[in-house]
């Protein structure tokens, strides 16, 4: 019966730590898949002179979303699905670069298409709006998670304040963004995220408030600098 009891106590005891420390092993877990994605889009760029025909494919992509008004953005379907194919570059997993965010210690691989199985594994373009490879005229929008599995992703966004820095990684260079503000807007409001004449933003999104999906909590920031 002693070791009946004994047991019991054992299965309970590992069954609570299981419990206790399962946020910080999907965080764990989260981080080296993030890792990886970032790595190997890393080894690619290695290769970059091998992809200029890509930049002005991504270049053009964006003049003509700002031609017509992004009038391709008019659902969430609209910014879910892909409207620019990585793939047939040889870039399988569709990843466009990597955001790094010093503020909230983050660094997430950037996959294009807001899809819920993207979401599952860091930040997301949202199609429909700028590529993030910069240019007057452009809005690149970013969205992620507000915590996924233990994994953060944009959980503090909230940290963030005029004059945080937000780097992001293409295949040719570092783009510098300044943050100029914040704000709460409705899931429909897509004019909120829209480009914006003669600008060179980006606009992180993700749900508000914390652990519910009511409001978009938005961030807007300008192009400061460009690091090779």
């Amino acid at each position: 019966m002693r070791k009946v009891v004994t047991c019991l106590a054992v299965i309970l005891f590992l069954a609570g730590l299981g419990v206790f420390l399962y946020p910080w092993i999907t965080e764990v877990i989260s981080d080296i898949e993030a890792d990886k994605a970032i790595a190997k889009f890393q080894m690619i760029a290695e290769e970059k002179d091998e992809f200029s025909k890509l930049y002005e494919a991504m270049k053009e992509y964006n003049q003509e979303i700002y031609r017509n008004r992004q009038s391709g953005l008019s659902d969430q379907l609209s910014y879910q699905t892909p409207s620019f194919d990585l793939t047939k570059w040889g870039l399988e997993d569709n990843v466009v670069g990597y955001i790094t965010i010093p503020k909230m210690e983050v660094e997430l691989p950037i996959y294009l298409g807001a899809s819920e199985e993207n979401m599952k594994h860091g930040a997301v373009h949202l199609s429909q709006t700028s590529l993030p490879i910069g240019g007057n005229n452009t809005n690149c929008v970013i969205a992620a998670h507000r915590g996924y599995r233990g994994a953060p992703f944009f959980r503090e966004i909230q940290l963030l304040e005029e004059g945080d820095e937000i780097l992001i990684t293409n295949l040719w260079e570092t783009l510098v963004y300044e943050v100029e503000h914040t704000e709460v807007i409705m899931p429909d409001e897509s004019d909120k995220i829209m480009i914006q004449e003669g600008r060179e933003l980006l606009t992180l999104t993700t749900c508000h408030p914390y652990t519910e999906n009511t409001y978009r909590y938005i961030v807007y920031a300008k192009r400061k600098s460009t690091n090779p």
